[in-house]
């Protein structure tokens, strides 16, 4: 027996397989950082193979979406749902970036299936250290927490949400009222 799509499913298949994988239902274990901090600067590879900087992107408040694994129940949802409002996040003048510890390639093929078009940065190596110094890290599985973080133009957290599970998906509202916060309306 094959490991490739069935015949008559191909493409659609692939991005329906996330309904039929093991949930991840844990509950949350890294506290993230707080409202308020200074955000660590990182550099972190797209799915492309070019090095993002947070930093590149000072001026401008950039939304951090650290997800725990590409192709997962949850994160296919929430980032499905973040590439359908992401005019919502262009109109207030935001960067979305979605972080995992998985590999560029991986990041690449999940954002093909899944029509995703911002960028998906890879923290592998060293695995999770960027989620490490959001304080989102999961050290006993691998992977970070689902966090979301909206960073000033000038590079301090002004949002901050770590989910409770790692099957829940935050609210969208809330980051659209962080940013809209940040432009004073």
């Amino acid at each position: 027996m094959g490991v490739g799509p069935r015949e008559g499913g191909g493409l659609e298949e692939l991005r329906n397989l996330y309904k039929k994988v093991p949930k991840m239902e844990a509950p949350r274990v890294a506290p993230g950082l707080a409202v308020g901090e200074r955000a660590p600067d990182f550099a972190l590879p797209d799915a492309e193979g070019r090095l993002a900087r947070l930093s590149d992107f000072r001026g401008r408040p950039v939304v951090l979406a650290f997800y725990p694994l590409d192709w997962s129940p949850g994160c296919s949802q929430q980032l499905d749902l973040y590439q359908a409002e992401l005019e919502e996040f262009h109109k207030r003048g935001a960067v979305l970036l979605g972080i995992s510890v998985d590999s560029l390639y991986s990041h690449g093929a999940w954002a093909f299936v899944r029509g995703l078009t911002f960028p998906l940065l890879s923290d592998f190596h060293p695995k999770g250290e960027v989620a490490r110094r959001y304080r989102a890290w999961r050290e006993a599985d691998g992977f970070s927490e689902r966090a979301l973080y909206v960073v000033d133009g000038e590079g301090v957290i002004r949002y901050a949400h770590v989910c409770p599970y790692l099957h829940h998906i935050p609210p969208i509202e809330e980051l659209f009222q962080a940013l809209d916060a940040l432009r004073g309306g």
